[in-house]
């Protein structure tokens, strides 16, 4: 076969991926929804649905792997496949695994059903549905039809005789030669006789033109490499004079990884009047996105792969293909981030494997994902692993913060003559990454050095040069040295938990800036005046303060300690020390709010209450701090409800009666 057909192959392979892309952004009218499914369906589906388009279609219009298995479970899988007809269970099969082991048992004897009738109406245009059923199989499914046919007596005469099949099928570890066919039967000699009769009927023109009509009927519903493929096929058949080569048909395999991809969205002109446009979008896309980068993606992202935009209204709709890309291109960066390059390909295999294994990571997300890699593939110790898994802690999720559209390094945070000093700033950062909430990675050594090779670019959407993104990788180095030296118990946190913690730092850091501008002119005002500093004649305000305690080690930085200029004759000078935060507390209920504050106001208490010796040069003196007051930031940090927020601070004052809890 010529190498035209090989180029036709690689463009129609991304073609393919272009329409599958494209069809997540498609929906279809819906009146209902199922039962343990946010999918909308057409009321009475599926019992009252009329014909196999009408079966599919709420399949068809799922936009990621986690609703197409949502929507399995409300309904009676096997008898859904059952009541398809061959092609249709095939189209099917296309979109990821089936959840029912009985319907994957259904759905593998249609598929063997439909391979015979292939090789008997398609001659060589067989092959490309074969190989569309090969690449929308998983492993252990292929072994299950292998085995049919062979059993059957029926391997050699379908699979058997294209190459490019039989390539394929060894590239995934499954020779035809280990599925011996049965001995003769006699009732194989008058079902070769019926077959007879059936190629002596099909050599009619009227025969010849229907089979042609619905071979390119089904054509039209596959992916358009297929049916790119099957133009490139006719020509070499004429060239060729019947006869084509099979090897070309395995380039198939370059672009689909050879698994089944999940949600290639059988439907009709999905490819057509994009324009120039979207093909260079798609192109690029696949350029960037390995293909097994691409399957573990799409497995892993669970519904949140589906990349949910905004539209008029307040509803929600598909994004862009674009969008729906960027989506896919994260959620493979963060398997990577927390797999590695290679684990990632593992896992890919792993996926292939078994129709089980894709259900798990399908329906579990990430975690699933990364509990399969652990247990090497094999599903019931992931579902064990996964169970036994510590729980990340979560704590409130931290709104992302920008400034003038990006985060900056931690130079950008140094103000010496606002006493924000290097020391002070790096000493607050530790102990805000310290407190962080959100996934980390494993604290192993050997694992970290494996992962640095994910380092090498930024993830996707962060630009190169990004001072975060690169004050992400100093953080990095320097945790692994840390747990190489026996300095640190955690691991790093993960990008993105990493980049939500230094939002929030800045946030607070602004605040804390804030509040001591509104000391400072508060201390201004005559006493009577006065809404902070009334117990001052003269106070001195003195920001991030080191100050330490007996028999504590360390030195911590007080945000703000005020201390007395003008004590009275005979008494130590007054001090009070302030506490800042901005913490998103709003999405907390009662009891973990309750929890959040009370340990605030402890630590509060803790490091600069009672005796403090201060470290600073110009004030250092042991001194008796008489109140220390923790106060957050408000607005939309606190929760609506002001009576949550003074029910949690009423209950501080009983519990740590030495702290004043307030809010600004």
């Amino acid at each position: 076969m010529s190498t035209c057909l090989v180029r036709a192959l690689g463009r129609g392979a991304r073609a393919l991926w272009l329409g599958t892309l494209l069809l997540l952004a498609t929906g279809c009218a819906t009146v209902s929804v199922l039962p343990g499914s946010d999918m909308a369906v057409p009321d009475g589906w599926p019992e009252e649905a009329s014909s196999d388009e009408e079966l599919l279609a709420p399949f068809l219009a799922c936009p990621s792997v986690g609703d197409f298995l949502a929507l399995q479970r409300g309904v009676d899988m096997g008898r859904v496949v059952e009541r398809l007809g061959d092609w249709s269970a095939v189209r099917l099969g296309a979109l990821g695994p089936l959840v029912d082991a009985r319907a994957s048992q259904v759905l593998t004897r249609k598929r063997a059903s439909f391979l015979l009738k292939a090789t008997q109406d398609y001659g060589a245009a067989a092959q490309i549905f074969a190989l569309f059923i090969v690449h929308t199989a998983f492993d252990d499914e292929l072994d299950v039809l292998l085995r049919r046919l062979a059993h059957d007596k029926q391997l050699g005469q379908t699979l058997g005789r294209m190459e490019a099949v039989r390539q394929e099928l060894e590239r995934r570890g499954l020779k035809l030669k280990d599925y011996p066919e049965r001995g003769e039967r006699a009732a194989d000699v008058l079902r070769g006789l019926g077959q007879a009769a059936v190629d002596g009927l099909n050599t009619a023109p009227s025969s010849e033109n229907a089979r042609y009509l619905n071979m390119t009927a089904q054509l039209q519903q596959m992916p358009p490499a297929y049916q790119e493929a099957q133009r490139e096929l006719e020509q070499e058949l004429m060239r060729e004079h019947y006869a084509p080569s099979n090897a070309a048909l395995g380039a198939f395999d370059q672009l689909t990884f050879g698994v089944p991809l999940g949600f290639y969205h059988l439907a009709v002109g999905t490819a057509h009047g994009l324009g120039e446009l979207w093909q260079g979008q798609y192109e690029q896309a696949t350029r960037e996105l390995a293909p097994a980068a691409l399957l573990v993606a799409l497995y892993a992202g669970g519904k949140g792969a589906r990349y949910l935009a905004p539209t008029e209204g307040g509803r929600a709709r598909l994004g862009l293909p674009e969008l729906r890309l960027e989506a896919l291109r994260s959620v493979a960066w963060q398997v990577a981030e927390r797999l590695g390059v290679d684990g990632l390909g593992d896992l890919a295999r792993y996926i292939r494997a078994s129709r089980e294994a894709a259900v798990f990571v399908g329906a579990g997300g990430e975690p699933a994902a990364v509990a399969l890699y652990e247990a090497r593939g094999n599903v019931a110790r992931a579902q064990a692993w996964l169970s036994e898994a510590r729980p990340e802690r979560t704590g409130a999720p931290e709104p992302k913060v920008a400034t003038n559209g990006a985060l900056g390094g931690v130079a950008s945070l140094v103000d010496e003559a606002s006493g924000y000093s290097a020391e002070v700033v790096e000493a607050k950062l530790q102990q805000a990454e310290w407190e962080a909430p959100g996934p980390r990675l494993p604290a192993e050594v050997a694992l970290l050095h494996k992962l640095r090779s994910t380092l090498s670019s930024p993830p996707p959407g962060v630009p190169e040069g990004y001072a975060l993104w690169e004050d992400y990788l100093t953080y990095r180095q320097r945790r692994l040295a840390e747990l190489e030296q026996g300095k640190a118990t955690e691991g790093p946190l993960r990008w993105q938990a990493y980049e939500r913690m230094r939002g929030a730092f800045a946030r607070g850091l602004a605040f804390e800036r804030a509040m001591v501008e509104l000391l400072r002119t508060d201390s201004r005002l005559p006493l009577a005046q006065r809404q902070w500093l009334k117990g001052f004649n003269q106070p001195r305000i003195e920001v991030h303060v080191g100050v330490s305690k007996p028999g504590v080690p360390g030195i911590r930085f007080a945000d703000v300690l005020v201390i007395e200029q003008r004590p009275p004759a005979g008494q130590s000078p007054r001090v009070e020390t302030f506490s800042f935060k901005s913490r998103n507390l709003a999405p907390l209920d009662p009891e973990p709010l309750s929890d959040q504050i009370k340990a605030d106001a402890r630590a509060a208490l803790a490091y600069y209450g009672g005796t403090l010796d201060i470290r600073r040069p110009s004030l250092k003196q042991p001194v008796e701090v008489q109140r220390v007051r923790l106060v957050y930031q408000g607005g939309a940090l606190l929760p609506e409800e002001p009576k949550r927020f003074d029910d949690a601070v009423n209950e501080v004052k009983e519990d740590v009666p030495g702290v004043e809890v307030l809010v600004q």
